[in-house]
């Protein structure tokens, strides 16, 4: 079969049929007023047709009904879906969700399933005003996965691809008074999926707004807004082309006028600018307009200054016909000595990429989630996010060009399960070429949009640089990035994924390249995950061509499903039947898909802090602070200062406002008084640098950047316990077991298993197991990926998730009056191995109930790297109330716990556990000093550390963790897992990326630490 024998659909050469060119978008406003408000709705010759159409679902063309678009068409039994939505999410055929691999065969490329092509046809009648008569009339499809032909009164008028661009068509000549019939067939497989290989989940329908707009014959049919500022920044010249059509058969006369409004609608120029022009019979024409503007407001993402452009086309009588809008945003992008700059500063981008997700509607995105993601975008410090890896609704360009938001702006482009197949080929220049220029052309106004990125994981090849050669010469005043050509000559900057620390560097010490450096994706947030922010961050600060990051990625794209009894899971890869599938690896974002945050946000969030803090002299109250804004000083923020002792406020102030440009530094000085130290005790001193008024996006009082010093005071420390007047202790010992009794408690040991198996106080049991020793936990996605090297693997085949004890000795030492000495010697291995873990565990209990352990843990030289290093104990499920004073709420792990305070911290067990949507190791606190598990009258058990130790506490085991699937199919038991370790391995993030850096793994080497436990009666 010859590619002109092929279904359209089936066809790279066809990209579309009767398609009018890619524009900015466009709402015919009638007048001023309307067009300043900016209201879609308000312009006279705008029609939504959002709402419930009909709706017929087959499972290939062949079975899609015939003639459906015929005006008699009897549709009466069809069902109704709302437009837009994506029919899988109202149970129509199925999710399906892949990464690399693509959902469909690959082996008969260009062509898709023939049998196995959902396909939706689609009814809806709408109205036309009748004041339209007489205009241009266009119907445009904001987003449409994956393929579509468009009907009008049973005529055809057009067929698109490319989801996520405007397919726009002129139906002028199709439409009637009164009623009219739309008709739309919807493939979801076409040769587009081809270059739409994302990871994500592929669903399909019309999932954007459907509208129509009329224009006058003669119309003013596109337009750019360009600014320039002069060398100093300040003055800028704006630059306006539009584009002018003529629709009638006679070369027509007009008049382009434009007026720049400032954010009060106050007129910026005295006078209109204005230039007449000709156009010739069915033909366009250009007219540029040029003015000088003094000192206007500049757009950045910490002053997003907006003014809105309004041009009108007027007849030759003078009389408006037509007004367009767009938001004008001074600013000018440059790539200067290896940096690219706004307005003359370089930039930092503290990114994240986003994918256009909802858990209920899937790819329907309301402007309230929208929001909703900018909004906590901005309250966690980030300023720039990559549209990955598509052109996003317009109306989140809007957003961001009002909140202040850097964008990437990526072309649909994404073919990684061919690799460069398709780039290479010229047979698909045309559809590259179509999709990068379409998008360009759509959202060249927005002053969000700082780079143009060619696509995603598409190989590299020949087309990428005709589409690089285009933007070059039709759009040059912003950069160009594809991250699959790296050093390629056609691109303005160097782009990478998940580097190492190492090469990062060496990239940035290149004698050669002088190109800027962005990591367009890092820190892989699957599961309970990243770690290692801040050492990519020390590399950032300290190394200018190496710009920023973004975070891969930001939501979890879970489908929220609701069991039989009422409970809410995310679904993943897999869940709906989807074959082939890639699980949970969409399950990586930095929020879960209700936007509630992953512990990783604060730690994101302190890193990302545009403030930087060095001690200068503690004692002295002397921090340093260096402003890392771009174009703000520090005089918007509060600046508080507290002293604390053990998490208890001692002191605190406010100091001046300050005066820091940005860029500058300058040492802060805190009027704290130097308390005299007590002993056993820690002095912190915290500086808290807030908003001191509300903002488009948070409210005064939102915390910026905070630090936190320990001071370098202390006393001698006093005994843990006074010896000198413990209650006595019996000992007694059989061939099962050693009990230790006194005044009102029991500790017992089971000698099999060198267990302590009961441990009571004052009518109290305090323990129901414990502890044990505890070198595993419940794999997270970086210790157990999809590929590459697996951890986890190797610690099930060193036993680790299996280890029973095997007593080798165990003695009892009556070391002085109230107090008794155990020593358990342990091998522990898996039952099917006889390589293990020597260890010693020395108990020394006090007639005071409180008990000191040390255990000296010698792995075999033959084990793995280790999860962790620690003991854990089976407690009474009622002890639960938790409460500890080191690093917190949330959890923290060796490699990301900067973004937590030392404090004291309170909640519920319950309350630790964290609902990754695949159950792993969760809730770890770090840098614990004590941490206390009791009931409600504050009766259980406290855990010091010596000086400090982790732990967690879950009414789930680690193998319940493992086992299971979706947190939803955990069942609490009724007693709480407590696990206390001297060490826990980092994170990392090597689900895809690096593992976890040298300093926070744990080698199987000897260890040796202790712990103290007391009664709270």
């Amino acid at each position: 079969m010859t590619i002109d024998q092929l279904n359209d659909w089936e066809n790279p050469q066809v990209i579309g049929r009767n398609k009018e060119l890619g524009h900015v978008p466009l709402f015919a406003f009638a007048d001023e007023p309307a067009a300043l408000a900016g209201d879609r709705a308000a312009s006279p010759y705008f029609k939504l047709l959002n709402g419930d159409w009909q709706f017929h679902h087959a499972p290939n063309p062949s079975a899609a009904p015939d003639a459906f678009y015929a005006v008699d068409y009897d549709a009466a039994n069809w069902a109704t879906l709302p437009v837009p939505s994506n029919w899988q999410m109202h149970g129509y055929d199925r999710p399906h969700y892949t990464n690399v691999q693509y959902p469909i065969p690959a082996e008969d490329l260009p062509r898709v399933p023939q049998d196995d092509n959902p396909t939706g046809s689609y009814r809806h009648e709408f109205t036309l005003p009748a004041d339209w008569d007489g205009r241009r009339i266009r119907l445009v499809f904001e987003g449409v996965d994956s393929a579509c032909y468009v009907w009008v009164n049973g005529d055809m008028v057009g067929y698109s691809q490319d989801s996520r661009l405007p397919a726009e068509f002129d139906i002028t000549d199709h439409v009637k008074a009164g009623t009219n019939l739309l008709a739309v067939r919807v493939y979801r497989w076409s040769d587009g999926t081809w270059l739409e290989d994302q990871d994500y989940w592929h669903l399909s329908g019309i999932f954007r707004d459907v509208y129509l707009y009329a224009v006058p014959q003669v119309t003013l049919c596109n337009f750019a807004a360009v600014t320039e500022l002069d060398a100093d920044y300040r003055n800028a010249t704006l630059k306006i082309r539009a584009t002018v059509r003529n629709h009638t058969a006679e070369q027509a006369g007009c008049t382009i006028e434009a007026r720049l409004f400032a954010a009060d609608q106050s007129a910026v120029f005295d006078a209109p600018l204005s230039a007449e022009a000709t156009v010739g019979a069915d033909s366009t024409a250009t007219i540029d307009l040029t003015a000088a503007v003094s000192d206007p407001l500049k757009w950045s993402d910490e002053f997003p200054n907006l003014y809105t452009l309004l041009v009108y086309l007027k007849d030759p009588n003078g009389q408006v016909q037509q007004v367009e809008r767009c938001r004008v945003g001074f600013r000018q992008i440059e790539i200067w000595d290896g940096q690219i700059c706004l307005n003359g500063a370089p930039l930092v981008f503290r990114g994240v990429n986003r994918h256009e997700h909802d858990p209920d509607s899937g790819h329907a995105v309301t402007v309230d989630s929208m929001v909703e993601d900018i909004l906590l975008m901005k309250r966690l410090n980030v300023n720039a996010v990559r549209t990955a890896h598509y052109p996003n609704d317009p109306r989140w360009y809007d957003l961001c060009d009002e909140y202040g938001l850097y964008v990437i702006d990526e072309t649909n482009i994404e073919t990684h399960g061919v690799s460069s197949q398709l780039s290479v080929d010229p047979v698909w220049e045309p559809a590259y070429l179509d999709r990068v220029a379409r998008m360009v052309e759509r959202d060249k106004n927005h002053p969000s949009i700082v780079i143009w990125s060619l696509g995603n994981e598409s190989g590299y090849g020949r087309n990428h640089e005709v589409m690089a050669d285009w933007v070059h010469a039709h759009e040059p005043t912003r950069p160009v990035h594809y991250e699959g050509g790296y050093d390629a000559p056609c691109l303005d900057m160097i782009s990478v994924m998940y580097p190492g620390l190492d090469r990062l560097i060496m990239m940035a010490t290149d004698p050669v390249e002088t190109r800027p450096i962005i990591l367009c994706e890092y820190a892989h947030a699957m599961g309970n995950s990243p770690g290692g922010f801040k050492e990519y961050w020390e590399i950032i600060d300290q190394y200018p061509r190496v710009q920023g990051a973004f975070v891969w990625d930001w939501v979890d794209q879970g489908i929220r499903q609701t069991t039989e009894d009422g409970v809410d899971w995310f679904a993943y890869g897999g869940d709906f039947g989807d074959e082939p599938n890639d699980g949970p690896f969409c399950i990586n974002g930095l929020i879960w898909p209700d936007r509630v945050p992953h512990p990783a946000v604060w730690e994101m969030k302190k890193v990302y802090e545009p403030l930087r803090f060095v001690p200068v002299d503690l004692l002295a109250g002397q921090i340093r602070v260096t402003n890392g804004y771009h174009f703000s000083d520090l005089s918007h923020l509060n600046v508080a200062w507290s002293l604390s002792v053990d998490g208890d406020v001692l002191q605190e102030g406010i100091l001046p406002s300050l005066q820091v440009g940005p860029g500058e530094s300058a040492v802060v000085d805190i009027p704290f008084e130097r308390p005299q130290p007590q002993a056993g005790r820690e002095y912190w001193l915290d500086l808290r640098l807030t908003l001191a008024d509300k903002t488009s996006w948070a409210d005064a009082g939102h915390e910026i950047a905070w630090v936190q010093y320990p001071l370098p005071i202390s006393a001698p420390a006093q005994p843990a316990i006074d010896k000198s007047r413990l209650p006595a202790l019996r000992v007694s010992e059989t061939d099962a077991a050693i009990e230790l009794s006194g005044d009102d408690m029991v500790v017992a040991f089971d000698k099999m298993n060198g267990v302590i198996n009961q441990f009571r106080f004052q009518g109290h049991d305090l323990l129901l197991e414990g502890p044990t020793l505890n070198v595993w936990r419940a794999p997270t996605n970086n210790d157990a990926p999809s590929w590459g090297y697996s951890l986890a693997n190797l610690w099930r085949a060193a036993g680790l998730d299996r280890l029973e004890n095997r007593v080798e000795r165990i003695n009892v030492d009556e070391s002085g009056p109230g107090m008794v000495r155990v020593h358990v010697h342990l091998l522990s291995c898996a039952p099917d191995l006889d390589k293990g873990f020597q260890s010693e565990w020395v108990y020394t209990v006090y007639g005071s109930g409180d008990i000191m352990i040390t255990q000296t843990l010698s792995p075999d030289p033959t084990m793995p790297l280790l999860p962790r290093v620690g003991m854990k104990m089976l407690v009474p499920g009622h002890y639960d109330q938790v409460s500890w004073y080191g690093r917190g709420p949330h959890e923290t792990y060796s490699d990301r716990k900067l973004g937590a305070r030392i404090g004291f911290y309170s909640g519920t067990v319950e309350d630790q556990y964290v609902p990754y949507i695949v159950p792993q190791e969760n809730g770890n606190k770090t840098d614990v000093r004590w941490v206390k598990l009791t009931n409600e009258a504050g009766v259980g058990l406290m855990v010091r550390g010596v000086p400090t130790l982790n732990f967690s506490a879950h009414y789930y085991t680690a193998h319940d963790l493992d086992a299971a699937l979706h947190t939803h199919e955990l069942k609490p038991r009724d007693h709480i897992t407590f696990n206390v370790d001297m060490a826990q391995s980092g994170l990392g993030s090597a689900s895809c990326g690096p593992g976890t850096l040298t300093p926070y793994l744990l080698e199987a080497r000897r260890y040796m630490y202790s712990v103290w436990m007391r009664p709270q009666v």
